[in-house]
């Protein structure tokens, strides 16, 4: 059709031209008496104007005729396949048609458009569906565009030589698949925290245990969850992709309420929940759920993760710190296993993470020491230049060269020390690509992890021993339990060194028992390590800061801003490279103020790497804020990591973060007992 539009306007043109060159001619003839005949009689100019005009109007009569035909066209070959009902089958299919001219403006179409009343003849098609501009653009025939008019679906193809649009009704079906993603199965499993510290062997006719269970059931019925028991504090939760959506919308108010619920008990009742769907197969969603509250329940609980199969993990809640749990039972058993784990192996290599800090060197130490004990051969994996500064001075003061020769492998060389029974000891870190040497990972078929960083979505797969207690001040916090509460016979030996090392530790990450989530093992495992000799007036020289670097933090805390309240942050000199312990140093600084509950310092710790600190006095998951810039960390102390980034351009990023999701983060007890007092 449109071959033959632009073929009928060729030649229109040249018989427009061919006319007007004619008369032209005639006219110039004419009044300069050029023809051979002396006269023209008027009447013979009157009669050849007149058969002129009649062939026009002869031509335009014909050429409409051919444009109907062509309007009519794909009709009459779909009739010559399909019978002479072609309309009444486009009808039965829901097929619209609709035809446009070289300007866009629709100039035909079927039956289908008038029965349900959309008159767009003469309408330019893009300014009544500006979505199908792409399929011009693309001009690609399998190409395809989704539309809704009059609340029905439609999905149109183009065609581009015949000028043809076609729209096939699809709503039946796009109501089906609406319906079976609102009916896909999701699965859950529900656990309630902190559930045998409060029956303690009892029954569990408690009162905050029926109330809380009180809130779960009507939560559950209120968003048609099929709830069934497992364990006396496990359940497993069945519903559909819509209950899930509407629970998500409410931001999962379970939590809270539970929260609420048991907040003036001095151990309270949380609940962790982890949440699977995408996936037809519901015994794998329950494997993915199970996966989810495992790091519900590593993250410190009182939260939900939400698995996508395929896709990235979702967290909520987290609101809380994990709870101190002084069950040495269960320490016992954890130092047993890993004892049984460090005896059937050939060798063991032990590494914390890049930037190795007091904390990481003093559980290396500590793994160290139990391999001594066991006369395992073991060597801590550690490059100096990937050692924080104060690390660095502690290891070559501590220890003489021949020691540490003896004592820490480089990176590099530590691939060689690999064999098929090797155990690779991870502290402090479980994140891959942050430990000191991420191929080992890789090339150890066996590795343990022990950490106190709430779990984060990346994760050291399949370890044959996982222990991370977010409830711990420090790694070396749960190295001095291990060493003390094993059942080896004789005791494990640490030496003042080591201990007064691992003390050091304690002291950084409590920040000298200053931080929120210090408590009464954290003075227990200090108590350990005094009585192996620990020296805490050394410890504290460890850990002490020159001249230079004091004044350095305390420039960074006097240029504190408040962008919110009861939160301020604080930008370092962007022409200058700091040390990352001085950032954390003064986020640390930043905290000692009366009403800052949370800190944030943006420093270059490299020529094109920036780090954010972040602390909280425990009122904020500052955890959960550093996550949403791709950081990670503890409850109340963690830290971000930016390549290729600028001061300004990261608290921007920050900035952004703490407007969209402080609120999520920021937990008040005080003031949440004095709204249900009012």
């Amino acid at each position: 059709m449109g071959k033959t539009i632009r073929r009928i306007k060729i030649v229109s043109f040249v018989l427009i031209i061919t006319q007007l060159v004619l008369i032209g001619l005639f006219v110039a003839f004419y009044f300069n008496k050029l023809f051979k005949v002396d006269t023209i009689n008027s009447k013979y100019i009157l009669i050849g104007a007149s058969s002129l005009v009649f062939l026009d109007c002869l031509y335009v009569w014909i050429i409409s005729l051919i444009i109907s035909s062509l309007r009519q066209k794909t009709d009459l070959r779909a009739a010559e396949v399909i019978g002479g009902d072609i309309q009444e089958a486009y009808n039965f299919a829901m097929i619209g048609l609709l035809v446009v001219d070289e300007s866009d403006t629709i100039v035909w179409t079927n039956d289908l458009f008038k029965q349900r009343h959309i008159d767009i003849i003469d309408t330019k098609i893009f300014e009544w569906q500006p979505d199908l501009q792409s399929l011009k653009d693309t001009n690609n025939p399998d190409s395809s565009v989704k539309v809704v008019i009059n609340s029905r679906n439609y999905e149109v193809k183009y065609l581009a030589d015949a000028g043809l649009w076609i729209f096939k009704d699809i709503t039946d079906y796009e109501s089906l698949l609406k319906y079976s993603k609102e009916q896909a199965p999701v699965v859950g499993v529900l656990a309630i925290d902190n559930y045998q510290d409060v029956i303690r062997g009892e029954d569990d006719f408690n009162d905050v245990v029926t109330k809380v269970k009180n809130v779960i059931f009507a939560y559950a019925k209120e968003y048609g969850i099929l709830l069934r028991r497992v364990k006396d504090d496990n359940y497993s939760m069945l519903c559909s992709y819509d209950s899930f959506t509407k629970m998500k919308a409410d931001k999962f108010s379970i939590i809270n309420e539970v929260r609420a619920v048991s907040s003036g008990e001095d151990i309270p009742l949380t609940l962790s929940i982890g949440l699977a769907h995408d996936f037809p197969d519901v015994i794998k969603l329950n494997e993915l759920a199970s996966n989810a509250l495992n790091i519900a329940v590593s993250r410190g609980g009182d939260q939900v993760v939400v698995s996508v199969f395929g896709g990235e993990m979702e967290f909520y809640g987290g609101k809380t710190e994990a709870q101190e749990k002084r069950n040495r039972v269960k320490i016992r058993v954890l130092a047993d296993s890993l004892i049984t784990l460090l005896k059937s192996t050939s060798n063991v290599l032990i590494m914390g993470h890049t930037n190795m800090d007091m904390d990481a060197f003093g559980a290396c130490l500590g793994v160290k020491a139990i391999c001594n004990r066991l006369q395992i051969p073991a060597m801590i994996v550690a490059d100096l230049k990937a050692t924080e500064m104060k690390t660095r001075s502690a290891m070559t003061s501590s220890f003489s060269r021949e020691e540490l020769e003896k004592l820490v492998v480089n990176c590099k060389d530590s691939e060689a020390l690999v064999h098929p029974d090797t155990l690779l000891v991870v502290v402090d870190v479980h994140k891959p690509d942050m430990t000191m040497a991420p191929r080992l990972i890789e090339k150890c078929s066996k590795v343990v992890v022990i950490d106190h960083h709430r779990r984060a979505e990346q994760y050291i797969e399949n370890p044959v021993f996982n222990h991370i207690d977010p409830a711990a001040s420090s790694t070396c916090e749960i190295i001095a339990e291990f060493i003390r509460f094993s059942s080896i016979n004789p005791r494990i030996e640490l030496s003042s060194t080591y201990a007064t090392i691992m003390l050091a530790g304690i002291f950084l990450d409590s920040s000298f028992y200053k931080s929120r989530n210090t408590g009464i093992r954290t003075f227990e495992a200090s108590t350990i390590l005094k009585e192996y000799g620990a020296d805490n007036s050394l410890a504290d020289d460890y850990l002490k800061d020159d001249f230079e670097e004091h004044r350095a933090v305390y420039d960074i805390v006097n240029k504190m801003e408040h962008p919110f309240y009861g939160v301020v942050v604080s930008i370092a000199n962007p022409l200058q490279i700091f040390d990352q312990a001085t950032i954390s140093k003064a986020a640390n600084a930043c905290l000692q103020f009366k009403g800052v509950h949370a800190s944030f310092v943006i420093g270059k710790t490299a020529s094109h790497e920036i780090k954010i600190s972040c602390r909280s006095d425990g009122t904020i998951n500052v955890q959960l804020l550093a996550e949403k810039l791709g950081g990670g960390g503890h409850f109340s102390m963690s830290a971000v990591t930016l390549d290729r980034a600028t001061v300004d351009s990261a608290k921007q990023a920050l900035i952004g973060v703490l407007n969209t999701y402080l609120s999520e983060a920021t937990y008040d007890d005080r003031n949440r007992r004095g709204e249900e007092e009012e």
